[in-house]
Order: structure tokens, then sequence, then C-alpha cells
């Protein structure tokens, strides 16, 4: 008992200082925000988390110069859950969100619901979202895309919204600035249904389709994307920079289909895969040096992270062949249950505040930020207001190295394998990843064992690209002893089992987990 004492005083002197420094911040003024969030970028893909084949320098100097986290996550191995949570500081478990959002859905976050941008705005930041949105527009189903598009991005906190609606893989490929599709001809209206003028193959793969509107379709430029982006993000931060700003740069890099601007071509040596990192790691560059033209850079926070692990996609494919590991050592993929589809890079830039060259073993969690941000801007949140979100920002500045999250709740694609993580226990409901289970080397959906056997990969469940007969129905792995997962140890520990299922049916029946 004694030690449970001494590590409960320690963490409430850790706390008081997290709240002393939050408040000494609001005397000063704030810091400016600046939040990556990069698609589909696997734990393994960036060369301070061990890549060889592609060369990130801009992304490994954020690391050099802040702190870098080891077991960080995202609450989602799907992209649209995942910037649910990100934003809302709230499981996607929630809204009953698995999958991505399409262009019928309508606005997945509630307009008077809390939300990192609208936190800071009420603490006199000035926001904005540039890139990959994919969280709905509009309060019903099938938006008209010819009239304002709203509620949207500006009604969940952001002063200026520029980017692709929902992701660079599916339909409309278009900009919209603000509430408007840019480009709109009202005598060419887009409509679902039919072939666009353009990316037919796309189209075909991905429905519903949205045909008509050829003028704002020519203005998106697949491989000038991320230059439009970059440019735009940038010169929004030369505008602004006498403000307190919040950028929320959301790129749709590095999403398949893969179109990096031809300058990038043939620039690593993981195929087309790497190159359009190689394109990632330049918009982080460009950020870095438009900050650092304005003098910004001591009095901003930089964070870059993903929104899940790397996805086995054709092009995926084509960089494990090459010898590049999307997620390193870590088991599965992107929509998996297993490391590889959640655990993701997370760095922390703030000279003068984050240790530069610092690296953690905390565990953290998007779903964190909304917490985390709301403290070092000193703002209040309600009980109401991100349930899941716990203040991590101490071991965001190196503050403390005790444990602030013990537990965590990861949605992968299928809510049958719902997994819990508690210290070094990760349980897992069900048998296999819970993502993809395409099962052929070429196929889009590769997933589960089969794609295991493509990248090398075995646990004692799966063997040779299937599950081995009378392998558990569930699953439990120690991290800590076995971080690439080779062992289900379920059956030697049922009662950890026994506990952490009753543990994740608790918290999904609770309003909140965060205290």
């Amino acid at each position: 008992m004694r030690l449970y004492t001494l590590i409960a005083i320690l963490l409430l002197i850790s706390s008081l200082t997290c709240a002393t420094f939050a408040v000494d911040t609001t005397k000063s003024a704030p810091p400016n925000i600046v939040l990556i969030l990069v698609d589909d970028l696997g734990y393994g893909d960036v060369g301070c988390y061990g890549a060889t084949k592609v060369k990130t320098p801009n992304i490994d100097k954020l690391a050099s110069e802040g702190r870098r986290f080891l077991d960080a996550h995202s609450a989602s191995a799907v992209c649209s859950p995942s910037r649910y949570a990100l934003l809302t500081g709230s499981y996607p478990f929630r809204k009953n969100m698995w999958g991505p959002l399409m262009n019928p859905d309508p606005l997945a976050i509630a307009p008077n619901q809390k939300t990192i941008a609208s936190v800071l705005k009420q603490q006199g930041y000035v926001t904005s979202c540039f890139g990959k949105w994919h969280l709905g527009f509009g309060d019903k189903m099938n938006p008209d895309w010819n009239l304002d598009l709203k509620p949207g991005p500006l009604e969940t906190g952001f002063d200026y919204y520029f980017g692709l609606p929902v992701v660079n893989s599916h339909p409309p490929f278009v900009w919209i600035e603000n509430h408007r599709v840019l480009g709109l001809d009202g005598n060419d209206p887009l409509v679902y249904g039919g072939v666009p003028p353009t990316r037919q193959i796309r189209e075909k793969m991905m429905k519903p389709a949205i045909s008509g509107g050829k003028q704002a379709h020519d203005l998106y430029k697949d491989e000038l994307v991320g230059t439009t982006l970059s440019e735009r993000a940038c010169a929004w931060m030369r505008s602004n920079k006498d403000k307190s700003f919040f950028l929320y740069f959301a790129t749709p890099h590095i999403h398949h289909p893969f179109t990096p601007h031809p300058r990038f071509n043939g620039t690593s040596e993981a195929g087309v895969y790497g190159d359009f990192i190689h394109e990632l790691d330049w918009m982080v560059g460009e950020v870095q040096r438009t900050l650092t033209e304005l003098h910004l850079n001591d009095n901003t926070l930089i964070i870059l992270t993903s929104d899940n692990g790397g996805m086995i996609n054709l092009g995926g494919q084509e960089a494990v062949a090459l010898g590049h590991r999307l997620n390193g050592d870590l088991l599965g993929f992107k929509f998996d249950a297993w490391e590889g589809g959640h655990r993701v890079p997370f760095i922390a830039r703030w000279p003068g505040k984050i240790p530069s060259g610092s690296v953690s073993n905390q565990l953290i969690c998007h779903v964190d930020l909304l917490a985390s941000l709301a403290a070092l801007s000193g703002a209040t949140l309600t009980t109401a207001d991100g349930p899941d979100s716990m203040d991590v920002l101490p071991a965001i500045l190196g503050i403390t190295d005790l444990p602030i999250r013990e537990q965590l709740i990861i949605s992968p694609q299928k809510k049958t394998h719902l997994a819990i993580r508690q210290n070094q226990w990760l349980y897992i409901s069900a048998q296999g990843g819970g993502g993809f289970t395409g099962n052929k080397v070429g196929d889009h959906a590769l997933g589960g064992p089969a794609a295991l056997k493509y990248a090398g990969e075995n646990n004692s469940d799966v063997k040779d690209g299937n599950f081995i007969k009378g392998a558990p129905a569930a699953q439990l792995y120690d991290l800590i002893a076995d971080p690439r997962q080779q062992q289900n140890v379920i059956r030697e520990h049922p009662e950890v089992a026994a506990k952490l299922q009753t543990l994740l049916s608790e918290s999904q029946a609770k309003a909140r987990t965060a205290p």
C-alpha cells in the first residue's frame, strides 16, 4: 500500500505542476499550434522510426528538435472514426462509427460538440483546416454538392477551410473552400451517379460516383494536391502571423492512389509508395520553413502524427516487396486491432519547452489532444466535453515520466474486434485483426492472415496465411514482453482476459472514461 500511496502523491504533484504551467502560459502570448495529421502513415514509414528505404529529413528534424513517442495510438484503425476521436476527444464507438464516411454521409460531429478547434477559438485563436476532411457535410444523407455544404468544418470551430471533402480515392474529386465547391457551373451541376469526365477507373471502384461538374473536377489535379495544400496552408500562416493561430493540416498523403508531383517520382527505394512519403516530407518542410521565415518557431507547438497504421494496398505491397516495412516490426496493418493498425508515429516540437531529441514510452492517444490543448490554452472543459480525453500535456512537454493514461479502447474496422489496452496488456475480443480479409496478393483488400504471410509475419494463431486449427477465439498480448505480438497468451492468463473483457464492457456503458 505504501508504494501505491507514493505513486498517488507523485501523480498529484505532477498534475499540480501541469496545472501551474497551463495557468502560466495564459500570462503571455499563447503558442501557435500546428497539428499535422498524416493519412495512413505507418509506424515504420519515417526515418526516425526506423525506415531505411525512404528519406524523411524534415520529419526527422522535428524529432531531433522535439519529442518522439513510441507508444502513441489512434483511437481507431480507420480514417473517419480516428479523425472524429482526435477532434472531439470522444471514442468513435460512442457514435457507432467503424468504417470510413463517404460522400452521401452527413457531418459526424454535432455543431454544438466541443472540438479542438472550437475550444481554441474560444481562447482567442484563429483556426483553420487544410486538406482531407472525411467527416461528412450537411445534416442529412446525400448533400447537394452544388449548394452550401453546411454544417461542415466551419460549424465545428474552424474559421477557414480549404481541402478535399472525402479522400483522394473517393469522389467528388473537387476542392472545397469554406462551404462551397470551387469551380461550380450552374449549367453542369455535380450529380450522384454516372461517370465523371476524369478518374473513371477510380470512380468504378468507389461508389457512389459523382458525375458532371467538369470545371470543378478540372481544378483538382492529383499530382498538384500536395503543392496546392502546402502553398495555401503556408499563405494562411503568413496572413495570420500576428495572431495566435491553430492550423490543422490533414494531408491526403500517403493514402492511395499514390500521385506525387513528378519531381518526386523515383526518388525513394520503396516505389511510388515511398515517393509519396518523400512529397509528404517536403510538405512538412514547407511548414517548418514558413515558421522560420515568420520568426515563429520558438512560439509554435508542432505535432505530427498519423490517423492510423500503414495499409498494405497495391502500393504498399510493392513497397513490402522492395524491403520496406510499413509498420516496422508491428503486427498487422490499417483496419486491424493488432498494433500495426493503430500504433502510429507521434512527434511534438516546441523549442525551449519540449526537450530536444527526447523519447517517451508514455501510452498516449489522439483522443487526448482535446484535453491537452485545452490545458495548454487555459481553457476549461465541462464533464460533457471530450469524455475520453485525458490531459497528457505533461508527457508531451517532458514534465513527467509517470504514467498518465493506463487504459485505452481501440476500434478496428469490425466492431466484433473492439480492443482494450491496460498497462502492458492488449485484449482483442475476437480472432484475427478485425480489418480487411482479402487473401490474394494484388487484392486491394489484402488483409488478415494472408497479409501477414505476404509481409513475412506469423504469430501463435497464424501460420502460412491461415489461422491455426484450434486457435483461441479471442486474444491477449503482453506488449512489454512481446511487442511484436508473436504469442497469444490468453490461455496462460485467462483471469487477465476476463478482467479486461469486463473492463471493456463497463467502459462502453459509461458516459465518460476520462477522470
